[in-house]
This record gives structure tokens, C-alpha cells and sequence, in this order.
């Protein structure tokens, strides 16, 4: 159940990550109440995923999701660019993602 719960803990990171760009600085309201919604939400995934996942492991996975769901937001949602180095870099997070879950 951990897992699971550290998977919507990073879900709910993404929210939080995309809804404060949308923001606009905090001049949006609704923006603003969503990302504070979600930012609380995803601590407390966090916090139950913690209580029988290893810190090092329950942190690293949650903001390696946050990371790779944000970059993907980015570019498919507001048409951020693509290029290799930055896909290099994703695959790098994702593979650290995959081996700390195997660990």
C-alpha cells in the first residue's frame, strides 16, 4: 500500500508543480487554491508512504515522479521544448526511479 501511496503523492506533486505555473505568480485564484490543495495532499501520500518506505527511497521516488511528470506537462500541455540533452536527462531520472524501487 505504500507504493501506492507514493505514487499518488507524486501524482499530486505534478498537480501542485503545473497549477502553480498556472498561477501566474499567485495573481490566480483558482491556480493558487488548487496547488496549495494539492501541495497539502501530496505531503500526506508522502507522510503514509513513509511510515514502512525508506526515506532516501520514499523521497527520491516522490520528486523523480514530481520531475518526470512536470517535464512531460511541459512539453505535451504548454509546448516546452524537447531536445535531446533534456530527454537525456529525464531517462537518467527514470532509470534512478526504477532502480531505487528495485533496491
Amino acid at each position: 500500500m505504500a507504493w501506492i501511496y507514493l505514487i499518488i503523492a507524486g501524482l499530486l506533486e505534478i498537480v501542485w508543480a503545473f497549477a502553480m505555473k498556472q498561477s501566474d505568480g499567485f495573481t490566480k485564484l483558482g491556480p493558487s487554491v488548487l496547488m496549495l490543495a494539492a501541495m497539502v495532499a501530496s505531503f500526506l501520500f508522502l507522510a503514509l508512504a513513509m511510515k514502512s518506505l525508506p526515506l532516501g527511497t520514499a523521497y527520491a521516488v516522490w520528486t523523480g515522479i514530481g520531475a518526470l511528470g512536470a517535464f512531460a506537462v511541459g512539453i505535451v500541455v504548454l509546448g516546452e521544448p524537447m531536445g535531446a540533452l533534456r530527454i537525456g536527462a529525464a531517462s537518467l531520472i527514470l532509470c534512478g526511479l526504477v532502480l531505487m524501487k528495485l533496491s
